[in-house]
């Protein structure tokens, strides 16, 4: 449709083009003779002959003087010659009434004008000149023309369509691809990838199907770990139980013994409850729509849970040092930053040393608000710092459990703390043991600096 309004329209512009400059031609070359006729006083046709032929040829077709009533006084036409006779051509008729008029036609590859102008002498009437002009070469060059943009707009059009099928084509099988890679996704295959290059929209869409993939076949591998473990972590205490039972019932033992075994259940039986507690919030959190967050001062729920563990330090001979600064003010919930502060402090007591120290520290630091718990312990072997917020990863497997870890209470703190929008980090010691910081954005209230 563009291509044709194109071609339309160019075609229409060069033609009035040309047949402008032909009007203007024509109408300085009628002025001429309109001027050099008004001279005279009458016109007759021997006075109006003479002028014509003094002023030399006028490179038209035909010439036509008539007086104040039409009558042809003189007419270049050797053929159907008019003179004498009354010229009642339109254009001479709308001369005679003081009009300067211009026709043209287009037809048979050629341009014919005609144009036709008062005469005048003293401010009176005496005739009109009238010119016309039959320009085949003209017309040849706008029918060349107009043949050459339709030859071109033709072809334009069958590039442009064929450009347009290619296009389709080629997006049609590139949709195709995704949606089979989509099918292969919805059965499972998260390894699958689509190989599509480009910075288009498809191209776009493809590298954000690919970080899909990646991130489910991640998820789906953690998930089946999770499981794993999960499994594991339930199979030994469930076993321990299973054999103490036994050993009960199939052997004869005094009541010391048996009291000793059925007390090895219980602590079985209470492993295995931390351990479904755990599960279940981790679960609640994954699960748990964002929100319900308040503006506090963590510093008195902090203060809350050490008072809470100091007897659990007091048994080891621990230390426990506090130093929480007010106007800490941030945004989450009272029972995260609970668990939070419990889970790290309650760890750095388990696995320190025996009359070691644990400092705990809540401080602002320009645009944040820190959580610092460190301790004096055996501290964490370097290689494993990446992995200690994986749910069931234990530095040490043995120790863990006699300290009655589940091994999941670092991945809850991990779930918590960027479930507030925070970061939590752990490092060793320079003098040795282990510090986590945990971050949270202060909240300043307006007006405050």
């Amino acid at each position: 449709m563009f291509l044709v309004f194109l071609n339309v329209y160019s075609t229409a512009t060069t033609r009035n083009l040309m047949v402008r400059t032909k009007e203007a031609s024509l109408q300085n070359k009628a002025q001429l003779v309109a001027s050099s006729l008004s001279t005279l006083d009458r016109l007759s046709a021997d006075t109006v002959t003479q002028v014509v032929t003094q002023l030399g040829d006028l490179d038209t077709t035909r010439v036509v003087i008539t007086d104040e009533r039409g009558r042809a006084l003189y007419d270049s036409l050797a053929m159907g010659n008019a003179a004498g006779k009354v010229a009642l051509f339109p254009e001479v008729v709308a001369a005679l009434q003081g009009n300067d008029v211009f026709y043209w036609t287009y037809r048979d590859e050629a341009l014919e004008s005609r144009t036709c102008i008062p005469i005048y002498t003293s401010g009176s009437l005496i005739g009109a000149v009238y010119l016309m002009e039959y320009d085949a070469d003209l017309g040849g060059l706008v029918s060349v023309l107009e043949t050459n943009l339709i030859r071109i707009s033709v072809v334009l059009g069958a590039v442009v369509l064929l450009i347009s099928l290619i296009s389709s084509l080629m997006f049609s099988r590139r949709m195709r691809l995704i949606l089979q890679s989509i099918q292969l996704l919805r059965e499972g295959e998260y390894s699958h990838r689509i190989a599509l290059r480009g910075h288009d929209e498809v191209g776009i869409l493809a590298e954000e199907f690919n970080k899909l993939t990646e991130r489910l076949r991640t998820s789906e591998a953690a998930q089946r770990q999770f499981v794993s473990d999960a499994s594991h972590e339930l199979k030994t205490p469930l076993a321990s139980i299973k054999l103490l039972a036994d050993s009960i019932l199939q052997n004869e033992m005094d009541m010391e013994t048996v009291r000793e075994f059925v007390g090895d259940i219980g602590n079985e039986a209470d492993r295995l409850t931390r351990i479904a507690q755990d599960l279940l919030e981790l679960s609640r959190l994954e699960a748990a729509p964002k929100g319900d967050f308040e503006v506090m001062e963590p510093g008195p729920v902090v203060e809350k849970v050490v008072r809470l563990l100091t007897p659990l330090a007091g048994l080891r001979q621990i230390r426990l040092t506090t130093r929480l600064e007010s106007d800490c003010t941030v945004v989450t919930r009272e029972d995260d930053v609970y668990q939070i502060a419990f889970n790290l402090v309650e760890n750095g007591i388990k696995y320190n040393v025996d009359g070691g120290e644990l400092d705990v520290r809540l401080c602002r630091q320009e645009d944040d608000v820190l959580l610092v718990v460190e301790d004096t312990g055996v501290g964490i072997p370097e290689e494993s710092l990446p992995y200690i917020f994986d749910r069931f990863y234990r530095v040490d497997k043995a120790r863990s459990r006699q300290a009655g870890g589940s091994g999941l209470g670092l991945s809850i703190v991990h779930d918590l703390v960027e479930r507030n929008y925070g970061t939590v980090t752990v490092e060793r010691r320079p003098e040795g043991g282990t510090r986590f910081t945990v971050t949270f954005p202060f909240f300043g209230m307006e007006g405050e600096v």
